[in-house]
């Protein structure tokens, strides 16, 4: 008799194989990725042991005008050199108009293409792009991390967004998501990740406040922990508040101090702001710190004070406050019914923010898992049980609404159907009419905001009922549903209760991308994968030939003449001359031959090197005192 294997939905075949999972939490300064293996929760590495990948592209162009673009570490660096050309903080961009970006540090930083509508385009040497696209470079980054360490492709990740991301930031970072040819089981609030976390860590139980201060965003959420259960209560924040709001006070503070009128290049704009990052991230442990600006003939110092960059995000901080403030009113409780405070993001490593917090909810927050990957670890915990690993885990999620969702009515107002705040995944439906005699259809204008006029909500989705039965004004029943999943993703329907006739949309914000749009971009990376491929490769050999001839030429400089004959350092320094010349060209192979050359040419002096420093270390001891003793 033939024996049929079974499985539950989801689980693999075999019961003791592992579906590879993964949770990423894409950030506006930096990003992660994490995963459950072996029982345990770990964010993973690159090559040189860096969980943190820096959330900056840089967009260029070879001397052929191919295009060439760089993720995270190597991105950065061109910062100070190309800061037109290198996009960082796109998290902040996504789902964002022109319109809504005007005035803000970013229309300054970087040339937007003018778009009348829709969400901006960033113009690079290497072409437009969007922040869509711009994320995707960062997720497929992150991904090919995943794979590498878990040894195939990915089964599913689980992406995390900010709280009140509203749904056109949700959807474009589905996009992305989609664009990087990821399997997203679920986008997961950032709070209720951090939750995840630290609930399965430390089985506490009870009423938790998350407090998430990322680079570009800030969310507090109040959530209800009880036997693998996570409710959240109530949510609130900003979307556009974050420790990059800080990194520009300082600037502004850094520049009043150097000189007001000084008129800065772009290059030395970006530097000073990396600057501002740095002494924001020093002042969160001295007292004052000391900085620098260099550019030809200029060279400006100065110096800031804890109490001075304090004074200057005051306003920010408290901000923050308040919106925890309504987040307890919401809930209708006070702040003493609070059993415990989790920080989340690095921002809350600046001592203000934490006397802040700890001043008004009476209690000292927990930190006791890094801030800055918490949120990536409760991501890889949710994906694992999505995936069908944990078949039997109790880990239940139920998330809240962070925006109201509602219809344009007459007159130009906002009927709301959902108010934020409500528990998702979540259906309601409410009843209306038509508004003239005869009118046989209907334009039904799906709205997002807590305003009351259309004008000051943001607009989500346009879908017309046609077919509505000729009746005088009132008669008809328009009958419209509003459906909401767990990802926080809306689709509307509106049917007409007499006849049946119905209309449907998911709501595909016009901010967000179409799905032409994101076919055509697919499709494109289809066609253009060997020569990404290949373009990738070069960077690779690049960058290794452009380390070691670094590398050697500091050793040189440093132990060259004492460990080497002069005849052996010019052969090493012709060497380095010519495979700096062999890297500008791009024929690979030719650039490792010569990089594995020199490698090898270097290896003796890489050994006298050695041989010395380990003479210095046993200077002026015996071999007493460096071989063990042995025990009687």
């Amino acid at each position: 008799m033939a024996l049929i294997q079974i499985t539950e939905p989801g689980q693999a075949v075999d019961p003791h194989q592992r579906k590879r999972a993964a949770g990423i939490d894409l950030g506006t300064t930096n990003s992660l990725i994490a995963s459950v293996r072996e029982g345990q929760t770990e964010t993973l590495q690159d090559v040189v042991g860096n969980s943190l990948l820096p959330s900056v592209v840089h967009y260029g162009a070879d001397k052929n005008g191919a295009s060439e673009i760089t993720v995270g570490a190597a991105a950065l660096a061109k910062a100070t050199t190309d800061p037109m050309n290198t996009i960082a903080s796109a998290k902040r961009l996504l789902g964002r108009g022109l319109a809504e970006l005007a005035g803000t540090e970013a229309a300054e930083q970087y040339a937007f293409v003018p778009v009348q509508e829709g969400m901006v385009q960033l113009q690079t040497a290497a072409g437009s792009t969007s922040p869509v696209q711009v994320s995707a470079e960062i997720l497929k980054t992150l991904a090919q991390r995943g794979s590498e360490t878990l040894g195939g492709e990915l089964d599913g990740v689980v992406i995390t967004v900010p709280a009140y991301f509203d749904d056109a930031q949700r959807q474009a970072t589905r996009d992305a998501a989609e664009l990087a040819g990821l399997q997203v089981l679920r986008l997961l609030n950032e709070p209720t990740a951090a939750a995840v976390a630290y609930g399965l860590d430390s089985g506490d139980e009870g009423l938790t406040v998350i407090y998430d201060l990322g680079g570009g965003t800030f969310d507090v959420s109040l959530l209800r922990l009880s036997r693998g259960v996570f409710e959240v209560l109530a949510t609130g924040g900003n979307a556009s508040l974050g420790g990059d709001d800080f990194d520009h006070r300082l600037m502004s503070l850094m520049r009043a101090k150097l000189t007001p009128d000084l008129v800065l290049s772009p290059s030395l704009n970006r530097r000073l702001l990396m600057q501002a990052r740095f002494c924001k991230e020093t002042l969160s442990t001295e007292a004052t710190v000391n900085f620098e600006l260099t550019e030809g003939d200029l060279h400006l110092t100065g110096s800031i004070s804890r109490a001075e960059f304090e004074d200057a995000i005051a306003d920010l901080v408290d901000e923050t406050i308040r919106s925890a403030r309504r987040v307890m009113r919401d809930a209708g409780l006070g702040e003493e019914a609070v059993d415990q405070v989790v920080l989340v993001g690095g921002a809350t490593r600046v001592p203000l923010v934490r006397a802040k917090v700890e001043s008004y909810f009476g209690k000292a927050p927990l930190t006791h898992i890094d801030p800055d990957r918490v949120v990536a670890l409760g991501a890889a915990m949710q994906a694992d049980v999505l995936v069908g690993n944990k078949p039997d885990a109790e880990m239940l999620l139920l998330d809240v609404l962070p925006l109201s969702l509602g219809l344009e009515t007459m007159g130009g107002l906002v009927e709301k159907l959902i108010a934020r705040n409500t528990p998702i995944p979540v259906q309601r439906a409410q009843e209306f009419t038509t508004f003239k005699d005869g009118q046989s259809a209907m334009l039904i204008h799906v709205m997002q905001g807590e305003r009351e006029q259309v004008a000051d909500c943001r607009s989500l989705a346009r879908f017309e009922l046609k077919g509505i039965p000729a009746m005088v004004a009132g008669a008809a029943k328009i009958r419209v549903v509003f459906q909401v999943d767990a990802d926080g993703l809306l689709s509307v329907s509106a049917s007409e209760t007499g006849t049946g006739v119905t209309a449907a949309v998911v709501v595909k914000p016009s901010y967000g991308l179409s799905d032409q749009e994101i076919t055509q971009m697919l499709k494109s990376s289809f066609a253009h994968a060997q020569e990404d491929a290949e373009a990738r490769m070069l960077l690779e050999a690049r960058l290794d030939a452009e380390q070691l001839t670094e590398a050697l030429r500091s050793a040189l400089a440093q132990d060259g003449e004492a460990l080497l004959s002069d005849e052996v350092r010019l052969g090493l320094f012709q060497g380095i001359d010519q495979l700096a010349q062999v890297a500008g060209g791009s024929d690979v192979a030719l650039i490792k031959a010569e990089t594995e050359k020199l490698s090898q040419a270097s290896d003796p002096f890489a050994a006298l090197r050695m041989d010395q420093e380990v003479r210095r270390a046993l200077a002026g001891h015996t071999l007493d005192d460096v071989l063990p003793v042995e025990s009687s």
